[in-house]
């Protein structure tokens, strides 16, 4: 059945909140209103970066599109995350952070957020999304975090006013990093908690996401079964379909976005699933639309998606978006992989599992998340600029980086690596017994191309892979940083990595339109 359901009257209701789930963790600067504060998905950021993919190179004559977009500073911490390595042809993955905010900072979002004392209230990230694009641009990985995830907050500054938010005091809920300075402070906290350098942040509003809906026509979803999220409290988002095929839009469209009551168990996890089902259909429909050819479809959708926008500055003219957005349009949908971050509840909340950490380090090291990467080249690596130098005149310094979060750093590994090395040849290889690092894996680092040789050599010598050979500013020389991988002997054994994206990711695939949500039996009518 293929039904297209009318948007309910009124919105204002939202989901109240109800018992610890709607809590703020311990750690929050100020208590949280009654209201629900989570109406906005990351589907709204994600079609407001969408946007500029149906609509062609029209968009670069509207200039006066540049004013709507907002903008604020890309990361607010202190600390940074280095940038990756460029592959074989120098291409380099791209990393776009995706923010909901649930701001009730216009009348317009306030009709949609619910209770009156909301308004002008801190802020919240209450949808994060990370939009990882490969390197050669074959592939797209996309990782949420529940908004519930308890983790820790970095300091941040905000740079309107100046003011310093303090590293959070033990672990709290992600979505209050917004209110901490800015998006900013909301890539800072992605960028601890992960590893993963984040290149530009998308944030989009309530209104934006029901304008966003309409104009784009419609987004086809799916359901089970007929469904009501309303219960006899009151609790729900009021969305309203009929079983099958539903087009949805404007509000029907947020309504689906916000919705738990009624969806599987009632949990944020499964509004999670919903979300990037919608996702996947808003993509194939920009692609596959045939209305987005209409100039003044495409010019209100510009129109609305940019006043809906707050970037960094890498993002803030409608040309910058355009162009993100053809090296988006080079992905073909199949090859769009949609998961959450692996949890585990803790009370109320939830916090990352070790199967995380191994997500993260997929979308670390560039490896889709679809399982279908190209077997590696098997030509010869490009020769570096300046060749290697004799062994014996390669100075080559040997770093302990063993220690991890739960072992201390294995004792004497600079001196057994060190010996190994002169035994090879490497008579100038010395022992830097003061540096304090961690380093899950072995790597040889060299500060530029003049050593690139040489360090290609030692690593050769060691069984070391040419992967693990990283240029760096951290270092004047060739530096070997021993890791965690190679805690004793003297030969090093390159470890077999599991590179499946775990099950408990629960990975969706973006060309898969058979996808559908199951109600739950008390919201059926």
């Amino acid at each position: 059945m293929v039904t297209q359901n009318a948007a309910p009257e009124t919105l204002g209701d939202g989901e109240p909140e109800e018992g610890p789930d709607e809590k703020p963790s311990d750690g929050a600067d100020a208590p949280r209103p009654r209201r629900v504060r989570r109406l906005l998905t990351w589907s709204a950021a994600t079609l407001a970066l969408l946007m500029v993919v149906g609509a062609g190179a029209g968009y670069l004559y509207y200039r006066q599109l540049n004013d709507n977009i907002k903008k604020d500073p890309l990361n607010l911490g202190d600390s940074k995350v280095a940038e990756p390595t460029p592959n074989a042809a120098g291409q380099t993955p791209l990393n776009i952070l995706l923010i909901g905010s649930d701001a009730r900072d216009s009348e317009e979002n306030q009709q949609l957020g619910g209770a009156r004392e909301t308004f002008g209230s801190t802020p919240l990230a209450d949808v994060q999304m990370l939009v990882h694009l490969s390197a050669d641009r074959s592939n797209m990985s996309v990782v949420s975090m529940p908004r519930d995830t308890l983790l820790e907050i970095p300091k941040c500054t905000d740079p309107e006013d100046g003011t310093v938010y303090p590293a959070s005091d033990g672990r709290t809920m992600t979505n209050q990093s917004l209110g901490h300075g800015g998006p900013g402070c909301t890539v800072a906290t992605w960028q601890e908690l992960t590893g993963i350098h984040i290149d530009h942040f998308v944030m989009v509003d309530f209104a934006g996401v029901v304008s966003m809906a309409d104009a784009v026509g419609g987004v086809p979803v799916c359901v089970d079964a007929n469904i009501h999220s309303r219960d006899s409290q009151g609790h729900g988002s009021g969305l309203k379909l009929e079983e099958g095929t539903n087009y949805v839009k404007g509000e029907q469209a947020l309504q689906w976005l916000r919705t738990r009551y009624g969806f599987e168990d009632g949990s944020d996890l499964a509004r999670a699933k919903a979300q990037h089902m919608y996702m996947n259909s808003l993509v194939r429909q920009l692609r596959e639309n045939a209305t987005l050819s209409s100039p003044n479809k495409l010019r209100r959708l510009a129109e609305k998606a940019t006043e809906a926008l707050t970037v960094d500055p890498g993002l803030d003219t409608v040309k910058k978006l355009y162009d993100l957005s053809t090296e988006l349009r080079k992905v073909a949908p199949e090859r769009v992989t949609m998961t959450t971050m692996p949890n585990r509840y803790v009370g109320a909340r939830v916090e990352p599992t070790e199967d995380a950490e191994k997500l993260f380090r997929l979308v670390r090291e560039d490896i889709a998340l679809d399982g279908k990467d190209a077997e590696p080249a098997k030509a010869e690596p490009k020769a570096p600029a300046d060749p290697a130098a004799d062994d014996a005149d390669i100075a080559v310094q040997v770093v302990n980086g063993t220690r991890t979060d739960t072992l201390a750093a294995a004792a004497g590994r600079t001196g057994t690596v060190r010996d190994a090395l002169k035994e090879k040849g490497f008579t100038g290889a010395t022992a830097d017994t003061t540096s304090a690092v961690s380093a899950e894996r072995t790597v040889v680092r060299y500060p530029g191309a003049d050593l690139e040789g040489d360090a290609r050599r030692v690593a050769e010598a060691l069984g070391i892979p040419a992967g693990s050979v990283k240029r760096s500013t951290d270092v004047s020389g060739v530096t070997l940083v021993v890791g965690a991988d190679w805690r004793e002997g003297t030969t090093y054994k390159a470890p077999v990595e599991d590179n499946t994206t775990p099950e408990s990711a629960q990975a969706l695939n973006g060309a898969d339109d058979k996808a559908c949500m199951h109600v739950s039996p008390g919201f059926t009518w």
